[in-house]
């Protein structure tokens, strides 16, 4: 709503953000990169501040403060100054305030960025439990973090849309034509590329291959049948699931190789 668009619209639980931007902005609970927090409030202030921005009405202020405390672990925090808080419950009373006004849509900007393990963990719990009563935005380039706390997923890349879809068929992008190949007695790499259907080798250590084959050809028997009759003594020879970050930039790399051939992406 802060940049007006140059073409298509947007509508936030149907009604549309440049007819009644307000309507549309009342449904929406936004907790920015760095939590706008003030320091030299207690938790209990700062909540009751948010709720009054987002017009909660002044009679329910007490019990909308009491719920977001609760649903974001913060009911022993109440009369604590927000700048005593560590990162990890700063953030929650990040997400408090953004879900104060119970709004149908709330939007997370990298909400773990600097958490420690522990209050990362944290933090993907509050966001399941959530999903369960709004619809969740998460903006991030955490890629573990999408699969462990999404349900679709959504990747853009200068400014167009590369994928789409749940997180299952993430899952199954990452089931490559690849393969982890093991081998005690090693021929050069030149040798397993030859190979038929290897379309390119990756040494990954002294003893171990990524081996890349061609679509519709697995050219693990004849792999397997050369690493007995050339001694090359076999110890592993089993699929390899790639990365997100694998997958994430093949993605990205063919809408690249897109553009620079002239394909507008359509």
């Amino acid at each position: 709503g802060n940049l007006a668009p140059t073409r298509g619209s947007v509508t936030v639980c149907g009604i549309d953000l440049l007819d009644d931007p307000k309507a549309a902005k009342s449904r929406i609970g936004y907790l920015p990169e760095t939590p706008p927090l003030y320091l030299d409030l207690s938790v209990d202030d700062y909540l009751r501040l948010a709720a009054r921005l987002h017009r909660v009405p002044k009679a329910g202020i007490g019990d909308a403060v009491e719920r977001v405390k609760q649903r974001c672990a913060l009911a022993d925090a109440g009369r604590r100054l927000i700048g005593t808080l560590s990162k990890g419950y700063r953030q929650r009373v990040g997400i408090a305030q953004a879900i104060i006004h119970d709004p149908d849509v709330v939007i997370l900007d990298e909400p773990t960025v600097g958490l420690d393990p522990i209050q990362i963990r944290e933090i993907r719990m509050l966001i399941r439990e959530l999903g369960r009563a709004h619809s969740v935005v998460l903006s991030t380039h955490i890629l573990p973090e999408v699969e462990a706390v999404c349900d679709r997923v959504e990747i853009m890349h200068l400014g167009k849309m590369v994928f789409s879809g749940s997180v299952e068929t993430l899952k199954q992008q990452r089931r490559g034509h690849i393969l982890l190949l093991g081998l005690s007695n090693p021929p050069a790499a030149e040798e397993i590329g030859a190979v038929e259907g290897v379309a390119a080798v990756e040494p990954v250590s002294a003893h171990e291959f990524r081996i890349r084959h061609e679509p519709g050809s697995d050219p693990s028997g004849r792999l397997a049948e050369l690493a007995v009759s050339r001694g090359w003594g076999l110890t592993q020879i089993a699929p390899a699931h790639a990365s997100l970050e694998d997958v994430f930039v093949r993605l990205t790399q063919q809408e690249e190789a897109g553009a620079g051939t002239g394909n507008d992406g359509k």
